[in-house]
């Protein structure tokens, strides 16, 4: 009786897998490996991560950390601005564009140097320009590193040089900022730019600066983002590119084969991981009278699809929300893991009128939960910083 009972289980587990591949096992993409020590890929419209290696571990980044540096310059800083060269930032040490001490260029010109060169003369002159001193502009750093959560990371210069220790950020958490500061068309424009001609108050030519960015020319559709060495960090890239609509993002983190490893992720993204339109903005949503708030498109591998679920949250018909015409909310899962939330309306709602048609969405961080007094101690810290720039570059003349 024990013979013939394992006869059928062993026969029904040979059934199972032969009828396997015809039925039940979906399709999983190839696997893919990278010769970075810390990697991620991440799709810059919804924010999902499609490949990664050690990708929440804190590592060095040299000058990836200058993305942070230029997407804070450009969201508080106005770009025709003239931003001065201090004593600290002239002559700052690795990588420069040789600016003079006492020069005054625009902030807008200046992101140029900064991103395309890796200024690190540019990196301090724009922090102390923001910020009022570096030390103020690196708290804005780790301000917006917590409201973009990214758990992982810590900054101590606007510049990435190795200075002291505590300067980390991992592959994910750089991931998140790139696909953050591509969503800025000012940003955009600069890393996607191959070489740009600047004012140069001191010579009779102008600056002529070519990105260093060699994927750029390399690779089909690419679009940016930031090159990367220190001597500790090792070989650093964060690149982007684009193909039929869909913006992907690579971070490699000591790679000494980081050209060749950018190329093929990317070309893993396409391939494996399609953005797919969910639902389109005005889309009936079946089981109501009500529409779709906004377009929410997806990267999806195959086989993924028939994961794919959604459900209607209402809202109380007494809230705010309710008053300003949303009805609810159409909530996406994948594997029965939330991914998206699209609002729902009225057919007849001016809020379909608004263009914004983004569906990355940040969460904040663990520790970061600003209130009315953290809010007011930074504002007063700023305000001392300044005084206190201003008292050194008294006392300097």
């Amino acid at each position: 009786m024990k013979i013939k009972v394992r006869f059928i289980l062993l026969w029904s587990a040979i059934i199972s897998l032969l009828w396997a591949p015809f039925g039940q096992v979906e399709a999983a993409p190839p696997s893919i490996r990278t010769n970075a020590v810390g990697a991620s890929l991440i799709d810059v419209e919804s924010g999902r991560i499609l490949y990664s290696e050690k990708g929440d571990t804190p590592m060095r980044i040299a000058s990836l950390t200058k993305i942070m540096t230029a997407i804070i310059a450009i969201e508080q800083g106005k770009l025709t601005d003239k931003v001065k060269v201090s004593k600290n930032a002239f002559g700052k040490e690795g990588s420069s564009i040789y600016l003079k001490l006492g020069e005054e260029m625009r902030l807008h010109d200046m992101l140029y140097g900064l991103m395309l060169r890796s200024g690190n003369d540019a990196a301090t002159a724009i922090a102390e320009h923001i910020g009022g001193s570096v030390e103020g502009f690196v708290y804005l750093m780790n301000e917006k590193a917590k409201m973009l959560g990214m758990d992982h990371s810590h900054f101590t210069n606007p510049s990435g040089l190795d200075e002291g220790e505590g300067h980390r950020a991992s592959p994910n958490d750089m991931a998140k900022l790139t696909a953050y500061a591509l969503k800025n068309t000012v940003f955009q424009d600069i890393v996607s730019t191959k070489i740009k001609k600047v004012p140069n108050p001191n010579e009779a030519w102008d600056y002529s600066w070519l990105n260093k960015n060699k994927m750029l020319s390399l690779f089909e559709g690419a679009d940016g983002v930031k090159t990367g060495y220190t001597k500790l960090a090792k070989r650093c890239l964060v690149s982007s590119a684009t193909r039929n609509g869909q913006h992907l993002a690579v971070v490699t983190l000591n790679d000494p084969d980081d050209w060749g490893d950018h190329a093929r992720l990317l070309q893993y993204g396409f391939n494996n991981y399609p953005l797919q339109t969910i639902v389109k903005k005005g889309d009936a949503v079946e089981g109501t009278p009500w529409v779709a708030g906004r377009t929410f498109s997806y990267p999806l591998a195959e086989g993924e699809a028939a994961q794919l679920t959604r459900k209607v949250a209402l809202v109380d018909p007494a809230s705010m929300e309710y008053r300003l015409a949303e009805r609810g909310t159409l909530q996406f899962s994948l594997n029965q893991k939330l991914i998206q939330t699209v609002p729902i309306y009225d057919s007849t709602s001016p809020l379909l009128q608004t263009t914004s048609q983004s569906t990355f969405s940040f969460k904040e961080g663990k520790a970061y939960q600003e209130t009315w007094l953290s809010h007011y101690g930074y504002i007063c810290r700023l305000l001392v910083q300044s005084l206190f720039t201003v008292s050194e570059s008294q006392w300097a003349d």
